[in-house]
């Protein structure tokens, strides 16, 4: 699938569904960025990986039907690569985007991103848009400790419930043999469907390669309940009522937890 011409080494690409044949090795004898993208796109067939992902730019559009055509040369079959286009993320400060350029040198590293918010904030402003949606991270709001902030937001939900426990303990009461019939006010049964979506959720993730979803689930998650501790009392005078106000708690922050845990995220016990 490879002929000379004018001392470059070209792929008949344009066999397999690409536009035109690709450069594989220059007349200089140097290979191509695309020679070694199918280099290594074969290796990593070979070493067992069935399906590939691949996370490219917006300007890399071109670059996924010669890659298909590559592998479907190869034997591999362009089915098994999948690719994502990833748009840009403009950073944002005092209202104003952080100007950078390659031009100039002038760029604002993932490591000064890190050490300015830090790792659960980046984590999760990034996955608050899906990767065909641009992104403008505000770098004052993913400092911020109160509630406009997402990610503390959530974290505050797991560290309230987790707190709210822990007094419960201290006065002798547990989730422990509670009976979720007593939940029975309309907050409490659109938590409790809200929960029981958890599991729908991470297949719908996994399936659709939206992990953008669990943020904005554990966000509406989080507004209930932030709302239903502030209107109703968990722990009163009524023993059964307590107990299973406490067992909702201790789901929605082990919910909590988990969908952290799947995106990277800390859950803190306390705040």
């Amino acid at each position: 699938h490879t002929y000379m011409s004018e001392g470059a080494l070209y792929f008949r690409s344009s066999q397999f569904g690409d536009e035109k044949d690709r450069v594989l090795v220059r007349s200089n004898g140097e290979p191509t960025y695309y020679f070694f993208d199918l280099v290594y796109h074969y290796d990593k067939y070979r070493r067992g990986y069935e399906y590939m992902i691949d996370l490219l730019g917006p300007d890399h559009h071109g670059h996924i039907a010669r890659m298909k055509a590559g592998l479907e040369a190869m034997g591999v079959g362009g089915d098994r690569l999948e690719v994502l286009i990833v748009q840009q993320v403009n950073l944002v400060r005092g209202g104003e985007r952080v100007v950078m350029s390659k031009r100039k040198g002038e760029f604002f590293t993932m490591d000064q991103l890190l050490d300015e918010v830090g790792v659960d904030a980046a984590r999760f402003f990034f996955l608050l848009r899906s990767v065909s949606s641009h992104l403008d991270f505000d770098l004052d709001l993913a400092r911020t400790l109160g509630r406009e902030n997402p990610v503390y937001y959530v974290q505050y939900l797991h560290a309230r419930a987790r707190s709210l426990l822990e007094f419960a303990s201290s006065r002798g009461l547990s989730p422990e043999g509670a009976d979720p019939s007593e939940l029975k006010l309309p907050e409490e049964r659109t938590i409790l469907r809200k929960m029981l979506f958890f599991q729908d959720l991470i297949e719908e993730i996994a399936r659709n390669r939206s992990p953008h979803l669990m943020p904005h689930y554990l966000l509406e998650l989080a507004s209930l309940y932030h709302n239903y501790y502030q209107k109703v009392r968990i722990v009163t005078e009524d023993e059964e009522i307590s107990r299973a106000r406490l067992l909702l708690s201790l789901g929605v922050g082990n919910v909590v937890k988990k969908g952290l845990e799947l995106i990277g995220v800390e859950a803190p016990e306390r705040m």
